[in-house]
């Protein structure tokens, strides 16, 4: 069986997912070609309720013999995925909160040719956006904008959502041995699908609840997207090509942080040693300001060179 001459692989990373485990692989659709059930060393029951399913063919068992994480998890399946010819891999959670029945939002871009990557985007559902609490909604919005600028892709929403589909053509480009193991695998992988031109479209769907604790997220993912922008920045634009606006981005930042530095000193000279402020404090804000207009014009030549990868897709419905 294939979904509109695509074989479809669908992989299902889990760790410790014993109550919901068995819900979600039984109701992965039927036009789903192959199944990569992947036990992140999981120290309950997964690893055996995965095992009942593994008397049919159409699912696949993988077990890390340590927990590597749940983007390792995924690499696993991908691979695996890859070796066996699927066109398109999805992701869906162990734990039931994707809904099976927009996997076809995912997939119908791929499939027809218009995109090389989808994912869920849960702030399209206002009743998601509802729920959200202001620590919750402010951390989101932090990864999200911090996401835009290591990415290069601007119009990229709910950058952390997991249900996401690839094409294999997509996966040998980027090589899934590169990507990061653990959470922020899923912003990793945007950047190096920009680096080769990849096509996304984010796609509404239901109402899954993000398990991301951001406070120990937000500066691990933070310090991992700053890496992940520079190394952009020379692949893409020096690399593989070149475009001035990796120098419009390295003098603005050279000029910020030089405005910003000398703005701090010259309110330790004004207070500290009782000296004039203005002239330090002058061109201090004269640099940042000069820095920052480099940035922004660097930030949309990066828009302009990266339109055509990122477009906006929706399908509607909710688990």
């Amino acid at each position: 069986m294939t979904y509109k001459d695509k074989r479809i692989g669908v992989v299902v990373p889990a760790y410790n997912e014993e109550k919901l485990l068995g819900r979600t692989l039984s109701t992965i659709p039927e036009y789903v070609d192959r199944v990569y059930v992947v036990d992140d060393c999981s120290t309950d029951k997964t690893g055996e309720i995965a095992g009942e399913f593994a008397a049919d063919p159409k699912f696949v068992c993988i077990r890390h013999e340590v927990n590597k994480g749940v983007g390792a998890g995924i690499i696993s399946g991908y691979k695996r995925a890859v070796g066996d010819e699927m066109d398109i891999i999805a992701v869906m959670a162990g734990d039931n909160q994707m809904d099976p029945d927009q996997l076809t939002a995912l997939l119908d871009p791929i499939a027809e040719g218009r995109a090389d990557y989808t994912k869920g985007n849960r702030l399209l559902n206002s009743d998601y956006r509802k729920g959200m609490s202001k620590w919750r909604t402010l951390g989101n919005s932090i990864l999200t904008f911090l996401t835009k600028v290591g990415s290069g892709y601007w119009q990229i929403m709910d950058p952390q959502n997991g249900y996401t589909a690839i094409s294999r053509r997509a996966l040998e480009r980027v090589n899934p041995e590169t990507i990061y193991p653990w959470y922020g695998y899923c912003n990793d992988l945007l950047v190096r699908l920009n680096v080769y031109g990849l096509v996304i479209m984010p796609a509404r769907y239901g109402e899954e609840k993000s398990k991301i604790r951001y406070g120990k997220y937000i500066p691990k993912v933070s310090w991992l997207l700053l890496k992940d922008f520079f190394w952009r920045l020379k692949m893409k634009y020096v690399i593989l090509s070149f475009h001035p606006l990796v120098l419009f981005y390295m003098l603005g930042i050279f000029l910020t942080s030089l405005g910003l530095f000398g703005g701090f000193y010259s309110l330790y000279y004004k207070f500290m040693l009782n000296g004039s402020i203005f002239i330090r404090g002058a061109l201090s804000m004269l640099l940042f300001i000069i820095g920052m207009q480099f940035l922004l014009f660097a930030m949309l030549f990066d828009m302009q060179m990266s339109d055509g990868c990122d477009r906006s897709f929706s399908a509607y419905g909710t688990k």
